[in-house]
């Protein structure tokens, strides 16, 4: 009877030791839309704002930071970054306060134009020195490639260059949702 009963208890967790181990029932597909990072700490990024004024990527912690880089002129696949970003922002309704968008750009690239800059309000220009942009992890780097930075200052996630707005706005709403830091 009391090896009835110890099998009894302990076959649940034997049942589920084996179907972890064994991967009978995992899942196949993620929920999120971004490609995970591990989260690693960001690189510290420092360069000038657009006012001129020395400004730090690190002094952007306690908020969530959109990140977004390009060294050269601003071209139409630059355009689209700055619009996804804006959008998937927008779309966060009044949790958008906890979400800032930071565009990289070289000392040497093109001032950006006024109309441009007017079509993204709250947008923060960093320019630093691109070599300072190596650390960002991924194929292309960082012209390549859209960042999202928890409010501890790591990288999370990494999204292409021309996203789906909709589902990196998802992604978004649902680390909003889910974290009360930022």
């Amino acid at each position: 009877m009391l090896a009835l009963l110890a099998l009894v208890c302990i076959a649940p967790v034997a049942a589920s030791y084996a179907t972890y181990y064994w991967h009978w029932l995992r899942p196949t597909a993620q929920v999120n839309y971004g490609e995970l990072l591990g989260a690693p700490s960001a690189p510290e990024i420092v360069g000038s704002g657009a006012d001129g004024a020395p400004l730090r990527l690190s002094a952007l912690r306690g908020r969530w930071v959109l990140l977004m880089a390009d060294a050269a002129a601003c071209d139409a696949g630059c355009v689209e970054k700055l619009y996804a970003t804006r959008q998937a922002r927008t779309m966060q309704g009044a949790e958008r306060e906890r979400v800032v968008r930071v565009w990289l750009r070289s000392p040497d690239a093109p001032k950006p134009s006024a109309e441009l800059l007017a079509q993204h309000p709250e947008l923060i220009v960093l320019r630093s020195d691109p070599r300072q942009w190596d650390d960002l992890p991924g194929p292309g780097g960082a012209a390549t490639n859209i960042y999202l930075i928890d409010p501890l200052g790591n990288l999370v996630l990494r999204y292409p260059a021309d996203p789906d707005i909709k589902r990196l706005a998802k992604d978004l709403e649902r680390l909003l949702r889910a974290s009360r830091i930022g």
